[in-house]
């Protein structure tokens, strides 16, 4: 009896080594399968991001090259005014005051007084060509800057990020 208890015992032991050692094996063999999991995850999301910064470079190119031509035009604008606006329109108007304050708190987002007053109605000493000029320059950084966040959203949306006021990308 002793000796069936010891053979009983023994077995018992190995079966209970064995089954340690297969869970010790499937506790490593699971992990493994997670590292396994997580490094194609890992290259995904960077060969993502490799696309993304491929995209983003040609991007960022042709909005360059975009704003430079928009620079261009509002430059070779800026030289045409004196053709368009002449010496004699520059003496024939008068520029008030209250036009260049209003001009300015537009282009600054500043609130003008409720009441213009007197002094607003007093020529500004400023040229109608200079007010040419200055338009048609505050219009170039406008639309260099409409194009900038134009290549912006551009390159958030080849990203799959979703711009706010826009619907989803499907």
């Amino acid at each position: 009896m002793n000796r069936t208890l010891a053979l009983v015992l023994a077995a018992l032991a190995a079966l209970l080594t064995a089954a340690g050692a297969a869970s010790w094996v499937t506790h490593r063999y699971h992990a493994a399968v997670k590292r396994a999991d997580d490094a194609v995850a890992e290259a995904a999301s960077l060969r993502m991001q490799i696309d993304n910064t491929d995209s983003s470079i040609v991007t960022v190119t042709e909005y360059v090259d975009r704003v430079q031509t928009i620079r261009v035009k509002g430059d070779t604008i800026i030289k045409e005014v004196p053709r368009y606006v002449t010496v004699q329109a520059d003496a024939a108007c008068t520029v008030p005051v209250g036009f260049v304050r209003l001009h300015d708190a537009a282009a600054t987002g500043d609130v003008l007084d409720s009441d213009p007053g007197d002094s607003d109605a007093a020529p500004s000493g400023v040229a109608l060509s200079a007010v040419g000029s200055t338009v048609a320059a505050n219009y170039t950084v406008n639309n260099e800057t409409a194009q900038q966040l134009s290549a912006l959203q551009a390159t958030l949306r080849a990203q799959g990020v979703t711009i706010i006021g826009e619907d989803p990308a499907p």
